[in-house]
């Protein structure tokens, strides 16, 4: 199918007798990228991911893209014209503004922020507005995220007040990708897939690029 519809690209093909998670998270080591899908099976499991995708996405060494199926089990072609970042590591963005290059679509950057309930105002900085402060913290953190972005690139900068999984799962109902790092930690051998990158590949409404970042 590949073939049929891209004449022009090499595809090649393997079968290996392995686990696929294994496989797969081996021949990342060598990839720009890799891409896997996952079957929706109607009512509650639809929105779980399958356990191969959750861990190639953990541990995989190059950029993870999860496309998710629709209850067909086709894959829908983009209509958005847009691909969400969720503002994190230099690699994280990096990838973000070279696919939405290559689709020629902006990106639109956000940044998550929240305001403790708990949090006293009698503190001079916080009186009167407490979230004021945290807003704009925010606000300059994207800015200082987003200071060596490329010039060419159409992008679109955006705080919310949230936790930053919602949020992100919010802007994917209205992206063709949406894009979150995970951070590789040395010898650690567990599930490297933070809470944020963990509810978007369960939830989100597009497919999701999971972005290693090391360190």
């Amino acid at each position: 199918r590949a073939g049929a519809r891209h004449p022009d690209l090499k595809v090649t093909s393997e079968v290996v007798f392995e686990e696929p998670e294994y496989a797969l998270v081996r021949e990342s080591r060598n990839a720009s990228a890799l891409v896997t899908g996952t079957r929706g099976r109607g009512g509650m499991t639809e929105a779980l991911l399958g356990s191969v995708s959750l861990t190639v996405a953990g541990h995989a060494h190059c950029p993870v893209i999860i496309v998710r199926g629709s209850h067909d089990n086709q894959a829908r072609a983009g209509r958005h014209g847009r691909i969400v970042v969720g503002v994190g590591g230099p690699t994280t963005l990096g990838f973000a503004f070279e696919e939405a290059a290559r689709r020629k679509v902006p990106v639109e950057a956000i940044r998550a922020w929240r305001c403790p309930a708990h949090e006293s105002t009698d503190h001079p900085l916080l009186a009167g507005e407490p979230a004021r402060l945290h807003e704009q913290q925010a606000v300059d953190a994207l800015e200082a995220a987003l200071q060596d972005a490329p010039a060419s690139a159409e992008l679109h900068r955006r705080t919310a007040e949230g936790p930053a999984g919602s949020v992100l799962v919010a802007a994917s109902h209205h992206a063709d990708l949406l894009v979150v790092g995970a951070r590789r930690r040395p010898r650690h051998f567990g599930l490297q897939l933070g809470r944020v990158a963990h509810r978007v590949l369960h939830h989100s409404a597009c497919p999701v690029a999971i972005v290693p970042e090391q360190g």
